[in-house]
Parts: structure tokens; C-alpha cells; sequence
């Protein structure tokens, strides 16, 4: 007992020890400027505990808008990941933001994403964003999209039928996520294989939860079985890697088949090819974006068309007349899409409400000053759509369900930004818009449902999911 208790004074003296001489290195760094107001909290740990605790209680936003109240309307600072932040607010801030990309500011990701993404390591953030930007715009613009549609229209009836028709109550979001998901690996890298899918599905979400955590790789700890996650995943994405080249190599498919293929086959500017690893983990970036966000989406309109019936019955009778325009078994078109306005707004102002990103993290290339604040170069930059989306001065009545405010020509610039904006806005807006709105067609033609928990909260995790899976009674809807 007397050896333990040694052990654990020890441990303590050493960690004070680390935090007096990790925060006088930093302070050195910043004597003489003049910082926004604000508070950095613990030693190393800064606010973080507070920060990812509102989360799970349902109202991420209050760590905003409770230091928006008390600093500024503008700008704050505190310390998050072991890390010191500027919370960027309201539009103006979100403006500078997105107009001063790569010039005053960059992309920057936690460490706990660099350690389990290891090719990350190989570049700089910026290097690896431009790489994946590349990539990109030649699968998920609007025209490419269009040769998509019947894949997505096709999958979408085939997963309701298979996995919602006769059925009296469903779990819807472990249900959307399995079928964005399986999306995400028939268009990304062209696997169909069950199988395949399952082996990867089950670890997606402990990979999801590890990357935005404390970077403590204890077992048991959030971090460390997302690196257990990632680790299995990007085994099995190997595999289809080294057979995706084979095939590739005796011209068994084509080099424009899908992403993966085009990474394959494309090279730098002196002609080599992307390593295996690197493209196995960029494959594993594009599949948790491509499922994690949109399956909050769908889920939050589950739940909001459950409460307001009113919106359902417009969302319904948008897609009857869509519907009752098209032959049997006749699959959706680019025009169809255009013409569910009504079904967009209403998504729309489901991710106001509930957006499936808080906001983003940047990092300051050079000193800079902002609303009479210095910025010191190496600081991490947070912005977040709640200094906005729950405004009143931007959005009255914000608690207010209304997709009339996307109507015309929506919000004021700036004040809503679930994609977020500049050149780093999400490259997959698009991919996310058809998708929501293919599966709103299809469920709300099919289906009638009601929550079985009226009050399940939404927990933000860091993705907003039900806390209890949004269980619903279906009814056909004939």
C-alpha cells in the first residue's frame, strides 16, 4: 500500500511538473500580446472536459453561446485538446475565416487524428488537404453525380424494403447509418460484398468516437480503440487495394470506375504513384465523411417529420406528385431532385437545428490581429455554427422549426454554415444533398411513423445521434 502511494505522488508531482513547464513555455510565447478575454482552464486539460460534456448532454452550443454572453459577441479564447484556442464568432468572424484560408489560416486537426492516420504524418496538413481536393471534384460535382442517382435510388428502395417493410418498429439510426454506409462502399471503392461492408461498418463508429477525443492511448479509452479501429479497417482496405491493382493491371475494370480506382492510377508531378497506405487512408476519411454526417441528417428529419406533422404532410405531397410522375419502377432523374425544394428546405433547417458538424478547427500561420486581438502564430482557431444557427438577431424565434427561411434567397451570408465555407467548404454538399433527398422520397412514400420515446434527446458524440437510437412505429403509408 505505502509502494502505491508512493507510485501515485509520484506520477502527480511529475504530471504538475509537466504542466508548469508546458504553460510557461507557452505563455513565453505570448507575453505582451493582447489576447482576447477568456479563460484556459486546467493545466493541459484547459476546458475540454466542459466542452465534450455539453455535448453529451445535448446542447453542444451552450460552451458558445455561454462565453459569447460573458467575453464577446466576437471572439474568445480558451484551451481545448491540450491545445490553446480562439473561438472565432457570429458571421463577420465566420467571413474572415473563409476568406483568409491557407493565407492567414489553414486546416489543423487534433493529434489524435495524425496518430491514427499515420500517412498524415508524411505532409503537412495543408498538403494533405490539397491532395484530397484534387481527388475529389471529378466524382462528387452535380454532373457526376447524375450517374449516381440510379445506384442511390436503387440501393435506397432496396434497404427499405429489406430492412423497414413489415416491420412494426425500427431503430432508425443504427438502420441509416448501415445504409449510408453501404452507400458510401458501392460508390467509393465499389464493394457490395455484405460481408465486406460488416467488417468494416462494426469498427466506424468506435473509429468516428476515437478521432475528436483527449489523445490519452490507454486501453479502454476512446483513442485507443479508435487506433484498434482504424487499425483493422485500414488491414481490410489493404486487401482490397492490392486486388483492385491486379485487376486494374489486367485491365479487368475501368481506371474510372470509382475514387478509388482514380487514386490508383493517378500520379504526382513526377509521375509517381500514391502508396498503398496513403490512398488506404484517405479511402477510410472518405468513408467516415461520406456516412458519419449524412446519417445525423436523415435521422434528425426522421425526427422532426415524427413531431410535425404538418411538414410531413408537405414533404409527402411533394414527393406523391414526384412519384405519381414516373412510370413503374421508373427510377429517379436530376430533374426529380430539383423539383423537392420544399424536402431541401426542410433539411435545411433540420441542420440549423441540429447541424451534424459543431464547427472546425484552424490553425494561425503567422501573427495576425482580429477585432483589435492579437491571433499568435500556432494557435488553433475553433469556429462553430452555433454562434449563428440559434441567434435570434440571425434567425428569429430560432427554436422555431421554419423552412420558410430558406425560401428566396435564404439566410443572410454567412449566418449558416452546416458545409461550412471559402475553399475549405465541404467538397461532398452535393453527394450529402442527393442522398438526403433520395432516401426523404422514398421513406416518406412508403412510410407513417411515430417516436416511441417522446423526449429521447439528441447527444452529440461527437456527431448528433438519438440518445436511444430513435425507435419508431411504422404504419404503411399507402
Amino acid at each position: 500500500m505505502e509502494l502505491l502511494f508512493l507510485s501515485l505522488l509520484l506520477l502527480t508531482i511529475l504530471f504538475l511538473a509537466f504542466s508548469v513547464h508546458f504553460f510557461t513555455l507557452k505563455y513565453k510565447r505570448i507575453n505582451g500580446a493582447h489576447l482576447p478575454p477568456g479563460r484556459l482552464g486546467w493545466p493541459v486539460i484547459g476546458e475540454s472536459v466542459e466542452f465534450f460534456s455539453m455535448g453529451r448532454k445535448g446542447s453542444p452550443e451552450k460552451f458558445i453561446t455561454d462565453r459569447m454572453n460573458k467575453y464577446s459577441t466576437e471572439i474568445f479564447k480558451t484551451s481545448l485538446l491540450g491545445e490553446y484556442f480562439i473561438a472565432f464568432c457570429g458571421p463577420i468572424g465566420n467571413k474572415f475565416l473563409f476568406s483568409n484560408e491557407n493565407k492567414l489560416v489553414a486546416s489543423w486537426w487534433p493529434r489524435s487524428v495524425e496518430k491514427i492516420f499515420p500517412s498524415a504524418l508524411q505532409t503537412s496538413t495543408i498538403e494533405e488537404s490539397k491532395k484530397l481536393r484534387k481527388l475529389l471534384p471529378g466524382f462528387l460535382k452535380p454532373e457526376a453525380l447524375q450517374q449516381y442517382l440510379g445506384i442511390m435510388d436503387l440501393t435506397t428502395r432496396r434497404h427499405l424494403e429489406t430492412n423497414w417493410t413489415n416491420k412494426e418498429v425500427v431503430m432508425v439510426y443504427p438502420l441509416v447509418k448501415s445504409y449510408t454506409f453501404s452507400l458510401a462502399c458501392r460508390l467509393f471503392i465499389s464493394i457490395e460484398d455484405p460481408d465486406h461492408v460488416a467488417t468494416f461498418a462494426k469498427y466506424f463508429h468506435v473509429l468516428a468516437t476515437g478521432i475528436i477525443s483527449m489523445a490519452i492511448n490507454f486501453p479502454g479509452t476512446p483513442f485507443n480503440s479508435g487506433i484498434k479501429a482504424a487499425e483493422i479497417i485500414r488491414e481490410a482496405l489493404l486487401k482490397i487495394i492490392k486486388k483492385r491493382k491486379k485487376d486494374l493491371l489486367e485491365n479487368m475494370i475501368s481506371p474510372t470506375q470509382d475514387i478509388l480506382s482514380h487514386m490508383l492510377t493517378m500520379t504526382n508531378e513526377s509521375g509517381q504513384f500514391m502508396k498503398e497506405m496513403d490512398i488506404a487512408d484517405k479511402i477510410l476519411g472518405l468513408l467516415i465523411g461520406g456516412h458519419d454526417t449524412t446519417s445525423s441528417v436523415i435521422t434528425s428529419t426522421m425526427k422532426y417529420l415524427a413531431e410535425l406533422p404538418k411538414v410531413y404532410d408537405e414533404v409527402l405531397k411533394e414527393q406523391r406528385e414526384i412519384a405519381a410522375s414516373k412510370e413503374p419502377g421508373e427510377l429517379l432523374n436530376w430533374e426529380d431532385i430539383k423539383k423537392m425544394k420544399y424536402s431541401w428546405n426542410v433539411a435545411c433547417e433540420v441542420m440549423r437545428l441540429v447541424p451534424p458538424l459543431q464547427g472546425a478547427f484552424r490553425e494561425a500561420l503567422i501573427d495576425f490581429t482580429y477585432a483589435g486581438f492579437s491571433i499568435p502564430k500556432g494557435w488553433k482557431i475553433y469556429w462553430s455554427g452555433s454562434s449563428t444557427h440559434k441567434n435570434p438577431k440571425y434567425f428569429p424565434d430560432p427554436e422555431q422549426f421554419d423552412p420558410s427561411r430558406f425560401e428566396g434567397i435564404g439566410p443572410a451570408p454567412y449566418t449558416y454554415v452546416p458545409f461550412g465555407g471559402g475553399p475549405r467548404m465541404c467538397p461532398g454538399k452535393e453527394y450529402a444533398r442527393l442522398e438526403i433527398l433520395v432516401f426523404m422520397h422514398h421513406v416518406v412514400n412508403m412510410f407513417k411513423w411515430e417516436k416511441i420515446i417522446p423526449d429521447e434527446k439528441m447527444i452529440f458524440n461527437p456527431i448528433p445521434e438519438p440518445a436511444k437510437g430513435l425507435p419508431v412505429r411504422l404504419k404503411p403509408n399507402h
